[in-house]
């Protein structure tokens, strides 16, 4: 015990206990409803070159304006921390932000951490607390990206233990602001049919501390059309599977002429596990096998025979006769089927359609349509 004046004071040793009792339950805070949750840990991974940057910048640009997510829902004004430790915030950053829209007064970006009046360069391993601070004086903060986010880790990226200790700091400071925390990492080499979590690179912990993990690809539209797309691969807080298209394109300044950046410009919403999304219609020749794949064809060509039927009662009875989403996918791409939008707004379907020019016959006729089946599969035989 220390004394204080007249008071005693007694200092606390040990572990505390909290009685669930003395805890109130809480929701979790969306910032944008069952993809980014304040508050907690996010990855956002995928190859090289599908814009994970540029995806984090569109995120933070919504932030910033109060601006609608790519549902269509309305976005919580707030203001947005970047570290990067990869790009330019001039020739880089700002330009995408700018591209996007984003309000500059609500962007902040993490510079050099001065020490005795030196700088020196902000190190994620060592100086989130000093962070807090600044964060803290700001206020309202509602995303703080980390770029690349194994930078956090001062030691081996590859060990279990060290990630974990390494990134606690990360999560607290997330949690301490009510913000959403967004490190931006990559996929493994090689790793193509492998589970989305397990190709984010470094240790398994990146995936397992986060609570919602993020990913994108390249890959080819169900009518054979390159497409980006990205996923939710994972999330302990809300839904996992589904994911947006999107297209990355570069546009011209408004107010600076001659300078060009990239723009995410988002497009529809797809259904269907992380893995499935994330595979290339292209590369499913791997991954299924074809007597599977001729029970899907029959499966459509029976279901569409009478004209074209709604996404969603397609996907219900493939999903009642065990007919898997990524197998759907490859007997609509081998059937050229047609994809149809009607009306507009929250009444609109999409619908799928059997082709109505000269494939037509191909998918009716069965002399036609087995030759051809048989010739992808001896195919696909030579790429496994």
């Amino acid at each position: 015990m220390a004394k204080n004046g007249n008071e005693i004071m007694t200092e606390k040793t040990g572990v505390e206990l909290i009685c669930a009792i003395d805890v109130e339950p809480e929701p979790i805070h969306w910032l944008w409803n069952n993809w980014l949750a304040a508050g907690k840990f996010h990855i956002l991974a995928g190859a090289p070159g599908t814009g994970k940057t540029t995806i984090g910048l569109s995120l933070a640009a919504t932030i910033t304006l109060g601006g609608q997510w790519p549902d269509g829902t309305q976005c919580e004004p707030g203001n947005v921390l970047i570290w990067s430790g990869e790009d330019d915030p001039k020739d880089t950053l700002l330009p995408r932000l700018l591209a996007h829209g984003a309000d500059r007064n609500r962007v902040y970006f993490v510079s050099d951490v001065f020490e005795h009046n030196k700088p020196r360069a902000f190190d994620p391993s060592r100086d989130m607390p000093r962070l807090y601070e600044k964060a803290a004086q700001i206020g309202e903060v509602r995303l703080i990206i980390i770029d690349p986010v194994v930078n956090v880790i001062s030691g081996d990226s590859h060990k279990n233990g060290e990630v974990r200790r390494d990134l606690q700091p990360l999560v607290e400071l997330g949690g301490k602001l009510n913000a959403v925390v967004l490190g931006i990492s990559h996929f493994n080499k090689g790793t193509l049919a492998r589970d989305p979590l397990e190709r984010v690179t470094g240790s398994v912990a990146f995936g397992a501390l986060a609570r919602v993990v993020l990913a994108t690809a390249k890959i080819s539209d169900e009518n054979g059309n390159p497409k980006r797309i990205l996923v939710r691969a994972k999330s302990n807080n809300g839904p996992d599977g589904g994911g947006y298209y999107y297209q990355i394109e570069q546009i011209e300044l408004a107010n600076y002429e001659g300078l060009f950046s990239s723009k995410v410009i988002w497009g529809d919403q797809v259904e269907g596990s992380s893995q499935e999304l994330l595979t290339d219609i292209n590369d499913l020749g791997t991954v299924g096998d074809c007597s599977a794949l001729s029970e899907a064809i029959d499966f459509l060509r029976i279901l569409l025979a009478e004209g074209a039927v709604t996404r969603k009662e397609i996907d219900d009875r493939a999903k009642e006769l065990g007919i898997r989403s990524i197998t759907l996918r490859r007997a609509k791409a081998f059937l050229k089927v047609e994809t149809i939008h009607e009306g507009y707004g929250k009444g609109s379907v999409w619908k799928w359609s059997l082709p109505s020019s000269k494939l037509l016959k191909l998918v009716k006729d069965d002399h036609l349509l087995k030759p051809s089946l048989n010739r992808t599969c001896q195919n696909n035989a030579f790429t496994k």
